[in-house]
């Protein structure tokens, strides 16, 4: 069948809530409104407000009250609208959800699953548009997924809601109405499995959510300029697929790691600093970071493209390996 990414996410939340009457999904207008990007729509209709219920506009509420839903035997899935508003519960996400399974002993479960839309939306300014996957991963304890398509939001929401650890969910914003054909069968993408989206020999190109697309497009023109590219979509970034990126530059000798994150203490310093501690032999030069500019992301469209890498900045960042 082919879906939007975003009816994708809303499928995986009514076939889990089908699957488990423990699941409940709770956040700002995501009951009878659907969500402000229409993901939740239609699971009111279904399961009504004893499964699906809007939240008052406090992201510290909405985190609190589910790390306590998850401790007593619930399975809540909630929306926190942007990611930006992930840091007015940052205690609540850093410290309760990453470090409370661990503090109270193997008995202790935290089954609870945190979406919220992420990235660059043309123009909806600094405090809208930020990725903030690389705040969480300093943070113990929590699984951090990122996925760049129709498949595998589906198939990793799925997953996360079945974990029985804390997971923060990240959707771009550019991503909700992109078009695929995915199975009709009940499907998962496993946590913690990289996906290699486009095989190369001359460079591995690494690819945070949109930017995998941006990756791709790279990957296209350098082909036409005799490079060949590999691309590999981490798609989660805790726990991290480091055998897949070990394979690749292996084979490949050169990297590249894409995302739309600042470029300072981005995802990128981390794994461009694991893979020059575990494989500087295998490398012909140094890992390259693309990554947006350390500014506050304008409201100006013109400047936020500018911001913002683009499949010329990747092309151009890959050709001075060579």
């Amino acid at each position: 069948m082919r879906v939007t990414y975003a009816q994708a996410l809303g499928d995986a939340m009514k076939e889990e809530m089908r699957r488990d009457d423990k699941i409940i999904i709770y956040g700002e207008d995501v009951a009878q409104h659907g969500g402000i990007f229409g993901v939740t729509r239609g699971i009111y209709d279904e399961f009504g407000p004893g499964r699906i219920r809007n939240a008052p506009i406090s992201e510290t509420a909405i985190v609190g009250s589910a790390v306590g839903a998850a401790m007593t035997g619930l399975r809540p899935c909630v929306e926190l609208m942007y990611a930006d508003f992930m840091l007015v519960a940052f205690n609540e996400l850093f410290h309760c959800c990453g470090k409370w399974r661990y503090i109270h002993g193997p008995e202790y479960k935290l089954p609870l699953v945190v979406r919220c839309a992420m990235g660059y939306s043309f123009g909806a300014g600094p405090e809208h548009s930020n990725c903030f996957e690389s705040l969480f991963m300093h943070a113990p304890g929590l699984t951090i997924i990122s996925p760049s398509s129709v498949y595998d939001a589906k198939g990793l929401l799925k997953s996360a809601i079945r974990s029985d650890n804390p997971v923060l969910f990240f959707e771009h914003k550019q991503l909700y109405k992109v078009r695929a054909d995915i199975p009709n069968e009940e499907y998962t993408v496993p946590i913690g499995e990289a996906k290699v989206v486009r095989e190369g020999t001359d460079v591995t190109i690494i690819a945070v959510s949109l930017m995998v697309t941006r990756a791709l497009e790279a990957a296209e023109n350098l082909g036409k300029q005799g490079i060949s590219a590999e691309v590999i979509d981490p798609r989660t970034l805790v726990p991290f697929d480091w055998e897949t990126v070990r394979r690749s530059v292996r084979k490949t000798h050169r990297v590249v790691i894409v995302e739309e994150s600042n470029l300072r203490n981005g995802i990128g310093a981390e794994l461009a600093a694991v893979i020059q501690e575990e494989l500087f032999d295998e490398l012909d030069g140094p890992v390259k970071r693309v990554a947006a500019l350390d500014v506050p992301l304008p409201y100006n469209l013109t400047l936020e493209a500018y911001a913002i890498p683009s499949t010329e900045t990747v092309v151009n960042a890959v050709k001075t390996l060579f």
